[in-house]
């Protein structure tokens, strides 16, 4: 009497015996090699075997050879004689076309790579903070499209705490980020400095700091402060130069756009620093001026994943980006 144990594993090592010839069948049956069936389309095509070999370069035994392989997979005949020459059977003039389909199509592929790997076509994904849009990469994007006209451009406004996590997961090609200069590099990662934005004190017209050509931050302490920023890297350089001034800001009023935050400023809630980039569209109500001991500075970059650097496109965006930023 046979165990309940041994019964079991007696089971277990047929039902694998019969998996195992299982897929092996299957994968003989089905796994046919497209060479082989570029061989025989040669053979077909020309109409023999010898005619076949002298344009493939091999010799008629291995061509032979091939097509004999190929039919194993197959299961089934593919030539038949005729003559000195060979002609299909149903299932070679099935796998013939498919052959040629098969060709057609790694030579659409070979194409759309040698253009992709030139850079006349492909996708350019970029994630990049609000203030730099209009100034920055608006005209980058607009050189970009002159000389890539088949790239397809995708930016998209991002979160500014952390845009480079794009990068690194590949959902981003390039994201443009605020960052100090004492930020640890991201494995992988590349980034090439833009500019560097230095904020100006956004005043009331008719406010007492209004008539000096420059503003020292220390003489904003006692001032009633609109928030231009949400808290991340371009609130920290406010806050930090602040605390080098000798003080920290009394924000009465946030706003996370600079548009809104230069109106509160008009209205006469208080007074506000708002980077350069920011002030491409000024409020008539404000007066502008620069700030010193010490000016606040957010550091601008762009941010790529180093292996994307092969893109003709994405290397003429950074040099764009570099050039817009010069400008």
């Amino acid at each position: 009497m046979i165990s309940s144990i041994a019964l079991h594993e007696r089971c277990r090592s047929q039902l694998g015996s019969t998996s195992k010839r299982f897929y092996t069948h299957v994968k003989v049956r089905y796994m046919i090699d497209v060479r082989r069936m570029q061989v025989l389309r040669a053979v077909v095509t020309s109409g023999s075997v010898t005619a076949a070999a002298a344009h493939l370069g091999y010799t008629p035994s291995a061509v032979s050879q091939q097509v004999a392989a190929l039919e194993k997979e197959a299961g089934i005949a593919l030539l038949e004689r005729v003559g000195r020459g060979v002609r299909p059977t149903a299932a070679g003039r099935l796998l013939t076309e498919h052959a040629a389909i098969i060709s057609q199509h790694l030579a659409a592929a070979e194409t759309a790579l040698a253009d992709l790997r030139a850079g006349r076509t492909g996708r350019l994904t970029i994630r990049y903070i609000a203030s730099v849009g209009p100034t920055l990469l608006a005209p980058a994007l607009a050189r970009l499209r002159r000389e890539y006209p088949d790239v397809t451009i995708e930016p998209k406004l991002t979160d500014p705490n952390d845009p480079l996590l794009d990068v690194e997961e590949g959902t981003a090609d390039l994201a443009i980020v605020v960052r100090r200069t004492s930020d640890e590099s991201r494995p992988g990662v590349r980034v090439t400095h833009l500019l560097d934005d230095t904020y100006q004190a956004v005043l009331p017209v008719g406010h007492p700091l209004a008539g000096r050509r420059m503003v020292d931050l220390a003489d904003l302490a006692g001032e009633p402060w609109v928030g231009s920023e949400p808290p991340g890297p371009c609130l920290e350089p406010i806050t930090d130069a602040c605390a080098a001034a000798g003080f920290s800001p009394d924000f009465v009023a946030k706003s996370e756009d600079y548009a809104t935050a230069q109106g509160f400023v008009a209205a006469g809630l208080g007074i506000s620093l708002i980077p350069r980039l920011g002030l491409g569209a000024r409020h008539p109500g404000v007066t502008i001026r620069p700030v010193r001991r010490p000016e606040p500075v957010r550091v601008i970059y762009a941010a790529v994943r180093e292996i994307s650097l092969d893109q003709p496109a994405l290397r003429a965006l950074i040099d764009a980006l570099i050039g817009a930023a010069k400008a």
